[in-house]
């Protein structure tokens, strides 16, 4: 087999950019003026894996696809926005359930091939009469274009958010491809984030399913808006085969380009989220180093992401580093306020815990950049993290006080 270049080419793309997917999105009536029903579908079964909110209020979409995904096999994801069908009690099953029939019946496949997904206003009964007539025109709309696809799954995000990316498998090329929506309730535990992901190459399920997980860990995972989870998130990926590459069944070269393809693609749309976040005007890279475990650099790290004082003080571009040490130190990970350093760019502003007010005017023009870079050194260990995060405004406090009107 030829030598593996173990590196994918980020590209532009959709969910219909590998081969054997066809999507389409269209208006069915759950809102009142814009696309609200997507559908993603495999010209063949598919090997198929997804991740899913660890949120105990979970939606029936949710749990009814996740158990679906047991078997490793899926061919088409039905999502809805505008309403969540969380909180909806038996009826709540009942219509996901109705959802994934009409959609198999008119796709002609079985029901349980048929991944759900809902995502909007928790508590209200989705209105199943306009999903079932809406169900036929996106099966109808179906072709090569996955733009509408990802306008239809959209809430109150800004802008559709797609990738792609090409992966040298040795004996061919795969594409993968996906499409995201998300911009306020999010904090990925696997926000209100779906996702989904599609590819041509051919990779078993149980291989899939690490596949995805490596890559949810490093990217979804790793993005935080308002620090609220989901009823809904959702990431699904399903694998065809249609490239005509070898099947990848190890864990060999060739798995490790795939991962690195789709983490490459999945941490596109997660980035795009926050840059989305609602009433966003800078994004937030918090990169944490030298913590004694990369388990303490997540909890320092998102303590930080997560602060609401650390992010209004970024919305008002404050070097107001303080606020940064004292949500490292209620973190839960191991902090010695002796050997914390914290950089904004590429300049020092804390080091050995304390401030260098010699460096402050330097950093503070980086802090009105619409990107941010904030790195924080513990001095403890190797432990690593990575992580994004948005500053907090007015916008954000108007869109989420008026949300059901």
């Amino acid at each position: 087999m030829a030598t593996v270049r173990l590196q994918a080419t980020s590209i532009d793309g959709t969910v219909t950019t590998p081969r054997g997917f066809r999507a389409a999105g269209v208006h069915c009536g759950i809102k009142a003026d814009r696309p609200d029903l997507a559908l993603v579908v495999s010209e063949g079964v598919a090997s198929a894996a997804g991740t899913f909110t660890q949120n105990r209020m979970r939606s029936a979409p949710v749990i009814q696809s996740e158990a679906k995904l047991r078997s490793g096999r899926a061919q088409a994801v039905l999502i809805n926005s505008g309403n969540a069908n969380a909180c909806t009690g038996v009826q709540g099953f009942a219509d996901a359930q109705a959802m994934a029939e009409s959609a198999a019946a008119a796709l002609r496949i079985s029901a349980d091939l048929v991944l759900v997904a809902s995502t909007g206003v928790i508590g209200r009964p989705l209105p199943v009469d306009r999903l079932a007539a809406g169900i036929p025109a996106v099966v109808g709309a179906l072709g090569s274009d996955g733009m509408a696809a990802a306008k239809a799954i959209m809430t109150t995000d800004a802008f559709p958010k797609t990738a792609a990316a090409r992966v040298d498998l040795g004996d061919g090329v795969a594409t993968i491809g996906g499409m995201a929506k998300g911009a306020g309730m999010i904090h990925p535990n696997m926000a209100t984030m779906i996702a989904v992901i599609t590819t041509d190459a051919a990779v078993e399920p149980a291989l899939l399913r690490g596949a995805l997980r490596t890559a949810v860990a490093q990217t979804f995972n790793c993005i935080s808006v308002d620090g609220d989870t989901s009823t809904s998130d959702s990431v699904f990926l399903l694998a065809n085969g249609a490239a005509g590459c070898a099947p990848i069944a190890s864990e060999d070269e060739r798995y490790a380009a795939f991962v690195a393809g789709l983490t490459d693609v999945a941490g596109r749309l997660a980035r795009m989220i926050v840059q989305d976040g609602e009433g966003t005007t800078r994004v937030i890279e918090v990169a944490v180093r030298g913590a004694r475990s990369d388990a303490d650099a997540r909890l320092a790290g998102q303590a930080v992401m997560t602060s609401l004082l650390v992010k209004t003080a970024f919305h008002g571009a404050e070097l107001n580093w303080g606020r940064i040490s004292a949500a490292l130190g209620r973190s839960g990970a191991d902090v010695d306020p002796e050997k914390v350093a914290i950089g904004i760019g590429d300049v020092w502003v804390v080091r050995d815990g304390v401030g260098l007010p010699e460096n402050y005017a330097k950093a503070e023009p980086l802090l009105r950049a619409s990107q941010v870079r904030v790195t924080i050194g513990l001095g403890l260990g190797t432990g690593v993290f990575t992580g994004w995060t948005c500053d907090l405004g007015e916008t954000y406090v108007r869109i989420n006080s008026g949300y059901l009107t």
